[in-house]
């Protein structure tokens, strides 16, 4: 079964899927730090700078950018690796944050990923979020989620995020950085974000994780699985 998760960022898209995959054994794969990743590899090697971003430059490298993820044996969480280096922490900076949603605007870039993520998830019973999981990387998924949250709710989570990881930010600046890519990610010309004809609508401004599991069991076909039994037989 292929659960397809998509959404505005900062709505807990990854937290969500993450969750979903723990509890029923699933494979859980963030696009969004795929995207992330290259953002980071274009910035170590000045292909970004303040004012443009150098798309040839970037094409020509793009067989230089190695994306991959491993699981983490101690948290039990997978980890994404750009050219074999954990960058788990480096792709989350505001600075990332800012310039990824004109990198995952780049056609090039798109069909890259998306052609790997397809790739991880043949055959295999996951959890896939990002921004075009429903309607292009796997249109006949299983379930379509997407995802949505009031801003100041997405605001706040993720200066809390941030904060977490203590990473210096503002609110104003999240604010900012949040409306500009909702804009960039609705109005791109490959892949726009948008919301499945077939997709359930979750907003989760005012839900606890715990009652996003209860949504999401009460729509899946995993109503009828105890989560012990579902867990057990993901790991198989």
């Amino acid at each position: 079964m292929i659960i397809a998760i998509d959404g505005f960022s900062s709505c807990g898209k990854s937290t969500f899927a993450k969750a979903i995959a723990e509890r029923f054994g699933y494979a859980y794969i963030d696009t969004g730090a795929m995207y992330r990743a290259v953002t980071l590899f274009a910035l170590q090697n000045n292909i970004i700078t303040e004012d443009a971003i150098d798309i040839p430059s970037l094409l020509s490298r793009l067989d230089d950018i190695a994306v991959s993820f491993r699981r983490n044996t101690a948290t039990g969480q997978n980890e994404i690796l750009l050219n074999g280096e954990n960058v788990e922490n480096a792709i989350r900076t505001i600075e990332v944050s800012g310039k990824v949603s004109e990198i995952s605007a780049i056609k090039e870039v798109r069909m890259k990923l998306v052609s790997l993520q397809q790739l991880m998830g043949k055959n295999k019973s996951i959890v896939m979020d990002g921004r075009d999981i429903g309607t292009v990387v796997f249109p006949k998924a299983d379930m379509k989620i997407f995802m949505t949250a009031r801003d100041e709710v997405r605001v706040q989570r993720r200066y809390d995020e941030l904060v977490s990881k203590g990473m210096a930010a503002s609110r104003e600046e999240i604010k900012e950085n949040i409306t500009h890519r909702d804009y960039i990610d609705q109005h791109r010309e490959e892949n726009p974000l948008r919301q499945a004809k077939d997709a359930i609508v979750l907003d989760n401004s005012d839900m606890t994780p715990e009652q996003q599991m209860e949504w999401f069991i009460a729509r899946s076909h995993f109503s009828c699985i105890p989560a012990e039994a579902g867990k057990q037989s993901g790991n198989e």
